[in-house]
């Protein structure tokens, strides 16, 4: 288990398991906002385009589609301006239970939507995400699974962990 970072809780972890030859990566985070504000930041469109891959400034993030319903899918056009380069994640969202949890597919591309994988290791993954009432506050449990190398896993981990970060700002009083 890591070290939580600055400014975060005690409870704020990132861990992996290892199961086969897959790593699953859980990340957990304690936001002082009530779980239906937190869902929310995850299940309205224009909240998620505030901080869904918005953690570095190099970003400019399009959500194209966002269905957010179980059957559902979504599309997502991200150019880092930085890198000079053009990303592309979609997905479908297998399970939305408000304001419980929600499980999607996870695949980025490069260039088009129809591009080369970006992880070609791990061309589609699932993320579960969690929502637990604490108090006045709401732990999210994010589990990512499956990843076949290591770089891929700590990729995400930074990502998510970023990701969260921006979110955390953006809930706050």
């Amino acid at each position: 288990m890591a070290t939580p970072q600055p400014g975060h809780s005690k409870q704020d972890q990132d861990k992996s398991q290892k199961s086969g030859t897959a790593l699953t990566l859980e990340v957990r985070r304690t936001f002082a906002a009530s779980r239906q504000k937190v869902f929310a930041a995850w299940a309205q469109r224009e909240q998620l385009e505030k901080w869904m891959c918005a953690d570095q400034g190099a970003h400019t993030v399009i959500h194209h589609r966002q269905d957010i319903r179980t059957g559902g899918s979504y599309l997502m056009e991200v150019h880092d301006s930085a890198k000079g380069e053009v990303y592309w994640g979609q997905g479908v969202y297998r399970e939305v239970t408000p304001p419980e949890k929600i499980v999607f597919t996870w695949s980025w591309t490069s260039a088009t939507p129809d591009g080369p994988q970006l992880h070609p290791d791990n061309p589609e993954t699932l993320v579960t995400v969690e929502f637990f009432v604490r108090g006045d506050s709401t732990e999210v449990v994010l589990t990512h699974a499956s990843f076949t190398t290591q770089k891929d896993y700590n990729d995400h981990n930074q990502g998510w962990n970023g990701c969260f970060d921006v979110l955390a700002k953006l809930l706050q009083p």
